[in-house]
């Protein structure tokens, strides 16, 4: 068993790998520290974008993955709640080994539509006046949700997903839908939060990424 785990790190040590971090809403790409100590073979990258639209994002992120990528063997992606949005609309075609997605954005349109109903609008009310600000500091746009009505997510990579309980955002059943449809993986952490950031949380975060970087891919 000592022979093989040797044989396994030396095999792993060989092959030239990236870990690129995507940040959430409010946060930045300095966040990708916290994932070194995960990877120690690896080379982390975390990606500082500028993209507030998913149309942005498709080229933003496009461009920046195949820069950073050149000369690794494999990049795992992690990405976390919008990021995590961006990634489905603008890397799927991407050569990426595995991706992990923490409190993903997965519907779109359903959160929009949801925020329009805390907000009490109406989609004859956004149609008409474009843009509207909410209460809660979101700014509901027209565009946006017509641009993610016409570009359905598509996802063809192994994902882990996972989920806080009690995450305000998006639904365990949305994430479960999802996962279904696209064949990801789910772990759900009880009290779990959309924000990931106590220590109680950050550690179950560190387990879960541990545990399926080296479980083998089956849908």
């Amino acid at each position: 068993m000592i022979e093989t785990n040797r044989l396994k790190f030396f095999i792993k040590s060989q092959v030239k790998t990236a870990v690129l971090y995507i940040h959430g809403k409010g946060v930045s790409a300095a966040e990708a520290e916290h994932y070194k100590p995960i990877f120690p073979n690896d080379t982390v990258i975390g990606f500082d974008y500028k993209s507030e639209t998913p149309w942005d994002a498709q080229k933003e992120f496009s461009n920046y993955f195949d820069s950073v990528s050149v000369g690794f063997e494999k990049v795992y992606l992690i990405a976390n709640s919008i990021g995590a949005y961006f990634s489905l609309c603008s890397l799927v075609e991407k050569k990426i080994e595995k991706a992990f997605f923490i409190s993903p954005i997965v519907n779109m349109e359903k959160l929009i539509c949801d925020m329009m109903t805390w907000a009490n609008v109406t989609k004859a009310d956004l149609q008409a006046k474009k843009e509207i600000p909410t209460a809660f500091g979101e700014t509901l746009l027209w565009e946006y949700l017509d641009w993610v009505r016409n570009h359905p997510a598509k996802w063809i990579i192994p994902t882990e997903i996972l989920y806080g309980e009690k995450d305000n955002l998006q639904s365990i059943d949305t994430v479960n839908d999802f996962a279904e449809k696209f064949g990801a993986k789910v772990t759900v952490m009880k009290n779990g939060e959309h924000w990931f950031h106590t220590d109680e949380q950050m550690t179950f975060l560190d387990e879960w990424i541990t545990s399926k970087e080296t479980e083998p891919w089956t849908k």
